[in-house]
């Protein structure tokens, strides 16, 4: 991982969490909260003497076995994966203070309302409810944590030690506790919270090693339990969400938490999820779910861009025919149909998912994202236009993007255009800084990225260079291209508006912008002719760029991206060992520059592919 700053390793290590933090919240991703959320995790610390001991009734009278408590929680994720979002929470909310369940059912809607909203007043409802899910919990654990008694529970080699239901504590115990350090990280610019989140992140994921442990005695044993499928449906989340997670790590932060315990393996990862998808357990939907975000986004985003649309479709059609109107449904059902090529039918798919339910606006956003990408895909402005203008003003995720997004659409439309949506593009542009925001004291990346880039239209410059094809280029950022390649007429089209941008640039006056624009350019065409199976075209742009190092003013981040789409070209045409070295320079001779820890995600998965091409 290279540094960030000077030589500033901690913030170069905040970056890499940052952007991943990032994805996890964005409006393509905020429905991955709906599975990550459930994932487990287990805090070895008493949480009893933490909370709010008195708002929970400490009467064993007052408990809900264990029975219902699954089975109520059950019929509740079902409803939540029908659109019946306040049916669900109608249902678990007056047991919510007595069975683990309930309030593990309860406190999950909240935060991923609260997750999907970022409204402070939502995150502080998420973190009271969780605070009180852990105390419902804690009734239900066992007096002496996991880890204190793990030891002599192996050595006595019996499972006397702890009932199947204090097991089911464990599990929901360790889900509630990851929901509540994710929250942490998003309540303040508090870098104290940050710190506390990680580290519940790790306590619970020591238990869960712990509890993988246990389930391994009890398949060895082949001991009886009522509820074993639900205990090992939960294990096999967690598992398979941590090792999948950490296996996306740049080798670096690999190797500090290494260090400090943690440690991926993608294929022990993927196996974990596939069989708890595949599983009778009220989990398996959320197992598929996990999956869906890591084939359709996760591996898009932070991975090379090739995504297992076969496994994907798969693991889906089951629970698309359970719930065909569900809106978590529906999305991945489009995503799919979008990463096949199948255009027009996602857009279909996606309006369809807008209009099956009105609860939650939030599910709209995420629609509102895919389409606006589309049209961009598609160069058609004015619609993507329309849909960035409604993400600025209803949805709260990052109004700095949604603003920078809103002027990069509209500086791709001739003017007469741009008069009639009453907008001033210049004064879009000089939004953005005050618009950022911080995630536990920093900003995150992408914001970060459009504050660099509209510093050109700022108000002390009274005639600004304008950016050159400002939307394109965040569509690249934002990995679009691996999309596009599937459709030969999009690639056509958009290497057209590009060479008309590069005849243009040559017509204007040299400026201290001209070289980055130029190879910014270079770097968009040759994504294109990469697309379009014109290899040695698109080579010639990409050394263009890397040629062109020293001259660059200010988006020094060109090269080392460069470099990477190099690589592609290299390990397409068969050079997997300098595709591999030319993946290696562009990570270790390069630092300080915009988007570098989501570069470095990408980097990681190439070279895990490329290095072991059986396993991960």
């Amino acid at each position: 991982m290279a540094l960030v700053g000077n030589g500033a390793e901690l913030e170069a290590d905040e970056d890499v969490f940052e952007d991943a933090l990032e994805i996890i919240s964005s409006p393509f991703c905020a429905d991955m909260a709906t599975s990550s959320h459930h994932l487990a995790s287990l805090d070895t610390k008493r949480a009893s003497g933490h909370h709010r001991s008195s708002n929970v009734s400490r009467s064993p009278s007052a408990k809900v076995d264990l029975k219902r408590g699954l089975e109520e929680c059950e019929v509740a994720l079902k409803l939540f994966l029908s659109n019946r979002f306040k049916d669900a929470l109608e249902l678990l909310r007056p047991c919510a203070k007595d069975s683990m369940y309930h309030a593990l059912g309860y406190s999950t809607i909240v935060v991923l309302q609260a997750i999907m909203t970022f409204e402070q007043l939502d995150i502080q409802n998420g973190i009271s409810a969780m605070r009180d899910a852990l105390q419902t919990c804690q009734k239900y654990r066992k007096k002496n944590t996991v880890v204190e008694s793990f030891s002599s529970f192996l050595s006595r080699g019996s499972l006397e030690q702890m009932t199947e239901e204090e097991m089911h504590a464990e599990i929901c115990y360790a889900e509630c506790l990851l929901q509540k350090a994710a929250l942490t990280f998003v309540q303040d610019e508090n870098m104290i919270n940050f710190i506390k989140g990680g580290l519940k992140i790790r306590t619970s994921y020591q238990i869960y090693k712990e509890c993988l442990s246990i389930l391994h005695i009890i398949q060895k044993n082949k001991v009886e339990q009522q509820f074993f499928s639900e205990f090992e449906g939960g294990v096999k989340l967690g598992i398979g969400a941590f090792n999948l997670m950490l296996s996306l790590l740049p080798a670096r932060i690999i190797r500090l938490l290494e260090f400090i315990g943690f440690s991926g393996n993608r294929e022990l990862g993927l196996l974990q999820l596939q069989e708890g998808a595949e599983g009778k357990s009220m989990r398996s939907p959320l197992c598929c779910l996990t999956i869906l975000s890591f084939h359709t986004y996760i591996s898009l985003i932070l991975g090379t861009g090739e995504v297992n649309i076969e496994e994907a479709e798969r693991l889906l059609a089951p629970f698309l025919q359970q719930y065909p109107n569900g809106s978590l449904m529906l999305f991945y059902h489009a995503r799919i149909e979008l990463l096949k090529g199948n255009i027009e039918k996602a857009q279909e798919v996606f309006r369809k998912c807008i209009s099956v339910q009105e609860e939650w606006k939030q599910f709209h956003h995420l629609c509102y994202w895919e389409l606006m990408w589309i049209n961009i895909f598609q160069q058609n402005w004015m619609k993507a236009y329309y849909y960035a203008d409604l993400l600025f003003n209803e949805s709260k995720w990052s109004k700095a993007t949604y603003v920078f997004l809103k002027a990069a659409i509209l500086s791709m439309l001739p003017e007469e255009d741009v008069v009639a949506t009453k907008e001033n593009v210049i004064a879009l542009f000089r939004q953005v800084d005050s618009l950022k925001q911080r995630i536990a004291g920093k900003s995150i990346p992408t914001e970060k990225f459009a504050v660099r880039k509209s510093r050109r239209y700022s108000a002390s410059v009274p005639v600004p260079v304008k950016l050159v094809l400002p939307a394109l280029e965040m569509m690249y950022i934002w990995n679009g291209f691996p999309i596009v390649s599937k459709r030969k007429d999009l690639s056509e089209n958009l290497l057209l508006t590009i060479e008309k941008a590069e005849a243009a640039l040559q017509n204007e006056d040299f400026s201290d912008y001209s070289v980055d624009d130029e190879c910014l350019l270079k770097l968009l065409k040759g994504c294109c002719l990469k697309n379009l199976q014109r290899p040695l075209q698109a080579e010639l742009c990409f050394n263009y760029v890397i040629q062109s190092e020293k001259l660059l003013k200010f988006d020094h981040y060109l090269v080392p991206f460069t470099l990477f789409e190099l690589a592609f070209l290299y390990k397409s045409q068969g050079e997997i060992d300098k595709a591999i070295k030319t993946l290696e320079t562009a990570r270790n001779n390069y630092k300080d520059y915009s988007m570098e820890s989501r570069l470095h995600f990408r980097i990681q998965a190439a070279l895990q592919l490329w290095k072991k091409p059986s396993s991960d």
